[in-house]
């Protein structure tokens, strides 16, 4: 729970209140206090808290006695956080100060030497990199789950044509397995990205104190090992300023974020009656109240909304640090609201993307009537023609001619005579249609990265072996 000062009481002093004459404003209070959304930190509070004294004892800072006090009144803090019992102060401002007070009124001095060499500068450096740390490992699992989804439907897909697209217009005939592995892709890339940010993430600001570090012997790499960090800020001054790594991993979801959105905008297009590519199953979908026919893709459209969420909490955090002076400065207070959505607003696309994708199911013979559209296999006409010694922009050129011939004539390539493409070329046989099929087109593209459907099963199997 959390409660407000009682109406025209006074403010409880502050940990910091003894510099001052008069008590803080209320209204400065609420707009200052950090509690109602930095107590998601708790646990990691703690966590760091305990890490912390254990170095101090270990250094001859903290004696024993008061060590086995804030451990033994720490693990009660941790039980009433956990329980829903602990009680939140708004005038104790932030997660910080609300642990720190209570775990004073449990174990008395030992409570208020906790703080021996470590400020809230520090603290909540620490804190939020040990919170952001697991939120990546957590993600890293979501994201391979709906790569896996990926891999299982595009190994069903293999060889199911379809039209690949530029411009939205119809291009080359590539297989549904294809084009779902170019999303496999992004996201290993995405995967790829929050790894690496995990990396920068994981060193150790406590220590740095307030921004000079402390006269105090402490023992840094001793807290990050017990802490699982990879090593220490090098700098105290930057250890508790800068916020580089939050923008990192921002920038790394707003990308991921960016392909979430151009799989569900295809998924939009896919499901319309024009396309009719796929169907989505109805519990991902809503009707209309006023249509009784609709059937409206509402989650792949909110997926392309929410994208728009993460990519203003990067904005917000660039914005937040670019006019900084070293070292901590109270903005910094704004990083967490925007670092916290954007993570949850991951964590939710990441979990429903590859329900969503379970629910997806292809339309092949809707895929393949819409090659026969747009001239899909023109390009393999083209290539026949180099394979016979033409030179490929005189092959381009003849067959721009034999397209404008199908298309008066309102056929399809495949459909021309033989013998009226060799008006077009003599150097045209029979065996021309093995190319102008869509199934004979993705044939030919054997290579690694192709779309033939051998090649797309070994890039499955590479790729399962990848994950």
């Amino acid at each position: 729970m959390q409660h407000d000062d009682p109406p025209g009481g006074a403010p409880a002093p502050k940990a910091w209140s003894g510099r001052f004459a008069e008590p803080f404003d209320r209204l400065t209070q609420r707009y200052t206090a950090s509690v109602g959304f930095d107590r998601r930190l708790a646990e990691f509070d703690v966590q760091g808290s305990l890490a912390h004294a254990r170095m101090l004892a270990r250094c001859a800072i903290l004696p024993a006695a008061d060590l086995e006090a804030i451990e033994r009144g720490m693990a009660q803090v941790l039980a009433e956080i956990r329980e829903g019992r602990f009680d939140w102060s708004l005038e104790r401002e932030d997660v910080h100060l609300n642990i720190e007070h209570r775990l004073t009124e449990l174990v008395g001095d030992a409570g208020k030497r906790l703080h021996t060499a470590r400020s809230r500068n520090d603290q909540v450096a620490t804190d939020i990199r040990l919170w952001l740390r697991a939120e990546i490992d957590s993600l890293a699992v979501l994201l391979r789950a709906v790569r896996v989804r990926l891999l299982d439907m595009a190994e069903a897909h293999a060889a199911t044509v379809m039209p690949g697209f530029t411009h939205l217009q119809v291009a080359q005939p590539v297989t549904f397995g294809h084009h779902l592995l170019a999303y496999f892709e992004m996201f290993t890339r995405d995967a790829g990205r929050l790894a690496d940010c995990r990396k920068r993430v994981n060193r150790l600001p406590l220590g740095a104190a307030a921004l000079a570090g402390t006269s105090f012997p402490i023992d840094r790499e001793s807290v990050a090992a017990e802490l699982g960090f990879d090593g220490v800020c090098e700098n105290s001054l930057d250890a508790v300023s800068d916020r580089d790594f939050a923008v990192e991993f921002l920038a790394a979801g707003a990308l991921a974020m960016a392909h979430v959105s151009r799989l569900a905008e295809e998924l939009v297009l896919w499901m319309n009656p024009r396309f009719g590519f796929v169907e989505i199953a109805d519990r991902f979908c809503t009707g209309s109240s006023i249509m009784p026919q609709k059937k409206n893709p509402d989650v792949p459209e909110l997926m392309r909304g929410k994208a728009g969420r993460v990519y203003g909490a990067l904005v917000t955090l660039l914005t937040l640090v670019k006019s900084q002076p070293l070292a901590y400065n109270k903005d910094n207070q704004e990083d967490k609201e925007p670092l916290f959505d954007a993570a949850d607003t991951l964590a939710d696309t990441f979990t429903i993307l590859a329900e969503l994708l379970g629910g997806v199911s292809a339309r092949p013979e809707r895929m393949r009537a819409a090659l026969a559209e747009g001239f899909a296999t023109a390009t393999d006409l083209a290539d026949y023609l180099v394979r016979r010694g033409v030179p490929f922009r005189d092959a381009h050129e003849i067959v721009a001619r034999a397209v404008r011939e199908a298309e008066i004539a309102g056929v399809d390539l495949a459909d021309l005579p033989v013998a009226r493409l060799r008006e077009f070329s003599p150097r045209i046989d029979p065996d021309v249609y093995e190319v102008l099929t869509p199934e004979g087109s993705v044939a030919s593209r054997r290579h690694t990265g192709g779309t033939a459907p051998a090649a797309v099963r070994e890039a499955i199997a590479r790729a399962r072996a990848r994950l």
